[in-house]
């Protein structure tokens, strides 16, 4: 009997960001975080995911917090894992596609500060959207890895992700990641891709995908069997529902088998503890919606993601429609396929949840277009895999409008002088600058709250200097 071979499947642990993003709005503080680093870095992870996607965004807006001291802190902490983010090619972790000198300076900027690994995609899958960012993170020695936004429709057979896996290999990644954002990717679907990518290219397959549709954890399970080399996992407090599938299940599942990780169930015991209390916190404060936790079989039906599912139910509950929130679930396909068929994925599922909106409150579809969905239509986010409905296109851009067919950032010039001028007043590291880049007005404002922050506390010293403050 031929002997097994050995193939440990590795882990990447998301629990310092993409769990807490998709389960509480990405509202856990470093504070809360740094506590519990010491022991998830005796681990073995292949990696943590612990920086970039919608954190940065709301470390400034919601928490007042630095986001690059917050890397630092954990550079600091983690002194045997390698560190990774999520990063979104042209758009950086911002909604609109920026200079390649802002890409260069902030791909040499997360690096320096401690990210290992960057993984990099694009809401089209427009590979044209990735160059500047792989060769940035080459250039810097970091781990490139490309992520495919996965998704369905009539254009993305097994031929068009094989022909992609490919190309991303030819723009020198050193991995490759399959993001399943909405879970739709089946069990028997994943052995299929898996085994095909595992045939066309020569570099890692990494598995990513979100419980929302109750299917994850099988997935995982087909995908690994088919060869994937390591599999995204959320510690089991911020486990499941529209987060990922839970590491010590997952860890469990493989145990005694060729594919054994080899990681302490005991140590991870200890980590689930300590992140308990503070997902039952969240329960509490409602900050964690009972909702989110659940299986979402629509998920499958509408290739909607979970997040993009309460999206939808906040802006039909403002307008007082929340009667129409059937309708705009079948519109969202339509719409989607109006705009080329894009894979629903920050910004493009943003884009086309509030078009639906639009096309069925207003009772004509495309009487009021959005900004981003003119934008769309224009290329300035790309190009689609399929071409865009000509009628569609012509009654929301005109006829005569010119279309984009160049990669979009060849047409915006250098802008990181232009913007280091505009907050000259408030650099205080040379990294403020990429924050003011992605979000002018919320870095203002933090900008501010940090400086109120250091003329109280040098206040503070003054009047204990001056023995205000009996010892």
């Amino acid at each position: 009997m031929a002997e097994t071979v050995k193939k440990p499947v590795k882990i990447t642990e998301t629990i310092l960001r993409d769990a807490h993003q998709s389960l509480i709005a990405t509202r856990m503080t470093t504070e809360q975080m740094l506590p519990i680093v010491e022991k998830m870095d005796k681990v073995g992870y292949h990696a943590v995911e612990c920086w970039g996607g919608a954190t940065f965004d709301a470390s400034l807006r919601f928490l007042k917090e630095d986001p690059w001291e917050r890397l630092r802190k954990f550079r600091d902490g983690f002194k045997n894992t390698k560190l990774q983010m999520l990063f979104r090619g042209q758009n950086i972790l911002g909604y609109r596609p920026y200079a390649d000198d802002v890409v260069e300076y902030f791909v040499q900027k997360s690096v320096a500060n401690g990210i290992d690994i960057i993984r990099i995609f694009d809401c089209l899958n427009d590979i044209r959207n990735l160059q500047t960012a792989v060769t940035a993170a080459n250039k810097e020695k970091a781990h490139a890895q490309v992520a495919m936004s996965y998704t369905l429709g009539d254009a993305y057979t097994l031929d068009y992700w094989v022909d992609l896996a490919k190309r991303i290999e030819d723009m020198g990644a050193h991995s490759i990641c399959v993001k399943d954002m909405a879970g739709l990717l089946l069990p028997y679907q994943a052995t299929e891709l898996v085994t095909a990518l595992k045939e066309a290219v020569s570099i890692p397959i990494e598995m990513h995908t979100h419980y929302t549709s109750g299917v994850g954890s099988m997935t995982y399970m087909k995908a690994v069997e088919a060869g994937a080399d390591i599999i995204d996992t959320a510690m089991s407090p911020f486990a499941l529902g529209t987060s990922q599938p839970a590491t010590e299940v997952m860890v469990e599942t493989f145990k005694g088998t060729p594919y054994d990780t080899g990681l302490d169930q005991n140590l991870l015991a200890e980590i689930a503890d300590y992140f308990r209390p503070i997902r039952d916190n969240a329960l509490e404060s409602g900050l964690l919606n009972p909702k989110n936790m659940g299986v979402n079989i629509k998920t499958l039906l509408y290739q909607v993601p979970g997040g993009m599912l309460s999206n939808l139910t906040s802006q039909l509950a403002e307008q007082g429609a929340e009667d129409k929130f059937y309708e705009v679930l079948e519109e969202v396909p339509r719409v989607r396929k109006d705009l080329g068929e894009p894979p629903l994925v920050t910004p493009s599922s943003q884009i086309v949840g509030t078009q639906a909106v639009f096309n069925v409150l207003m009772g004509e579809r495309y009487k009021m277009a959005t900004k981003e969905t003119k934008d769309v239509l224009s290329g300035k986010y790309g190009a689609t895999v399929k071409p865009f409905n000509p009628e569609v296109q012509k009654k929301v851009i005109g006829e005569d409008a010119e279309i984009i067919t160049c990669r979009p950032a060849d047409l915006i010039p250098d802008e990181l002088d232009t913007l280091r001028e505009e907050c000259a007043q408030w650099i205080q590291q040379d990294e403020d600058v990429l924050s003011y880049a992605l979000f002018p007005q919320v870095a203002t404002e933090f900008f501010k709250y940090r400086e109120a922050q250091q003329t109280r506390v040098d206040a503070n010293v003054a009047d204990t200097e001056d023995g205000a403050y009996p010892v």
